[in-house]
């Protein structure tokens, strides 16, 4: 199951901002970048409804995999585990999150992934 369309980040200009006004969490399969949203820079994707929520965007570089297949499977067991865990009542902090998975993790370690993520999480104060 995808994110829904209102959770997912998308454009340049995005990705841009995140980079140069985000606070980092590293770990050792991931990083996370989170800033404050920033609602100008969607308004040209036209989803008035959804600009100030939190929102999210997973990245897995070829470095991991050279395999699509394979860096899509990991995009889809964070996005699994993010939804199941993560309830629409609590989206109010105006925050984007962009996950940068590091090189040299294998698929093997899907519950030490997923342990990160929830500690990065839980760390970063973005859900209690």
């Amino acid at each position: 199951m995808a994110l829904p369309k209102a959770m997912r980040l998308k454009g340049h200009r995005t990705f841009n901002y995140i980079h140069k006004n985000s606070v980092k969490y590293h770990g050792k399969f991931m990083t996370f970048k989170i800033a404050k949203s920033n609602p100008n820079i969607l308004m040209s994707h036209k989803n008035i409804h959804s600009l100030n929520n939190f929102k999210i965007a997973i990245a897995v570089s070829k470095k991991v995999s050279k395999k699509a297949v394979v860096r899509n499977k990991f995009k889809r067991v964070l996005q699994d585990y993010l939804l199941k865990n993560f309830s629409q009542e609590k989206n109010h902090k105006p925050y984007w999150l962009l996950v940068n998975l590091k090189s040299g993790v294998s698929f093997n370690d899907k519950f030490k992934l997923l342990e990160e993520f929830q500690h990065l999480i839980f760390k970063s104060g973005l859900f209690k």
